[in-house]
């Protein structure tokens, strides 16, 4: 082994990069008095909606928060089916299966491994209820064909953007096209808030949501203590405690002003990596269609056990003990976990190869140029080449 990579240190898979800025935002708020949902949250919704051009927005919890009230407010529940891939996190699967929804399972794409169109359409039936998609990656899904899957058979769609905050495709910004759209900001995402997320989309659903989120209750919090009584409110529907804190968003409005530099530096990364690394045998770096900016969220490497020399978990376990340098899987099919054994119809083998070759690469924007030829070199290392 290289006595100079052992002297250097660890690279993480994934390092959130907090500034200044975002510490004096928090201050602020601390310093304001209001820490619950109000004019940080408030405005950090405005930005992101504006930017977007969709409806409504509003800042929530976590991803997770937002796909379960979106399904709740578009009335998705008991009996109805959802096409979603199974290459994805169980959140989705499992709020669907909160809601009384049952998760149908559709391949993805061997290009992008974002969920097939084609795929999708012959898994419809009569109580196809909407279809969710996972911008893989960062790469974006084929929104115009699902935008237009959708309106032929009368489903919602709902975008899983939480890759993909900053990706366009075909002219369309992930998160634009869906009836509803659901993005991250967990501590790994391409800006994070520690936790949280954002529900985005058409009016009626995201109004639907927002009352939803806030017990039911009939006005905001923030509208509680400033206009109206703190008592002079009702409940009009059982609802849930889902809001964003504005001390969370506080740290979202500094890192959203930074998401295209963030995504621009992960960028220049990944053309690093596909340069050095698209000659190694048995190893496919990813593909970018044309026409489409990738958001970045993964650099995903896809490794043939029967081509290359070391298998993936191999590759994984040699960069950790003999670089310093930690990987990530994206993500175990959701077919295959426990819960959800038995419960795919369909034959999914590209999400299944997937599932056995995928690693994610470290690639954010707090890595130093030392650090991404750390990675190159341990890469070619292991290939020898």
């Amino acid at each position: 082994m290289n006595t100079d990579l052992q002297s250097l240190p660890e690279i993480p898979w994934n390092r959130p990069s907090i500034g200044d800025e975002e510490v004096a935002e928090v201050v602020d708020t601390l310093r304001s008095g209001w820490l619950t949902h109000g004019p940080k949250a408030t405005a950090f919704e405005g930005a992101v909606r504006d930017a977007l051009g969709v409806q409504d927005a509003f800042a929530v919890s976590s991803c997770t928060a937002a796909v379960h009230l979106g399904l709740l407010a578009a009335g998705v529940g008991s009996g109805d089916e959802v096409l979603t891939p199974s290459l994805t996190f169980c959140s989705v699967p499992n709020v669907l299966r909160q809601v009384g929804a049952r998760p149908v399972f559709v391949d993805v794409d061997p290009v992008t491994y974002n969920i097939c169109p084609r795929e999708a359409e012959t898994a419809i039936t009569a109580d196809t209820k909407a279809v969710i998609v996972m911008h893989y990656g960062g790469h974006p899904c084929d929104l115009r064909a699902f935008r237009d899957l959708a309106d032929q058979h009368g489903l919602l769609l709902i975008e899983d953007a939480a890759h993909a905050l900053q990706a366009h495709r075909d002219g369309l910004r992930a998160g634009s096209v869906g009836d509803l759209a659901a993005f991250s900001f967990y501590a790994n995402k391409v800006i994070t808030t520690g936790e949280g997320g954002m529900l985005v989309g058409r009016h009626d659903l995201v109004h639907k949501a927002r009352l939803l989120g806030r017990h039911g209750i009939d006005a905001s919090v923030w509208q509680r203590h400033g206009s109206r009584r703190t008592a002079d409110y009702d409940v009009t529907v059982p609802g849930l405690k889902y809001v964003m804190s504005d001390l969370v968003a506080a740290v979202g409005l500094q890192q959203w002003r930074k998401l295209p530099a963030f995504t621009a530096r992960r960028a220049e990364i990944a053309v690093t990596y596909t340069r050095a690394l698209g000659d190694l045998p048995g190893l496919a770096t990813p593909t970018v269609l044309p026409r489409t900016d990738h958001g970045w969220f993964l650099y995903s490497i896809f490794i043939d056990p029967d081509r290359s020399p070391l298998t993936r978990d191999q590759t994984a376990e040699r960069l950790r003990t003999e670089y310093k340098i930690a990987t990530s899987q994206h993500f175990r099919p959701a077919h295959t976990l426990q819960v959800y054994s038995g419960t795919a119809t369909r034959s999914l083998p590209v999400t299944e190869k997937a599932g056995a070759q995928q690693l994610s690469l470290p690639c954010y924007p707090a890595m130093t140029e030392d650090q991404v030829v750390q990675v190159v070199t341990a890469m070619r290392s292991l290939w020898k080449c």
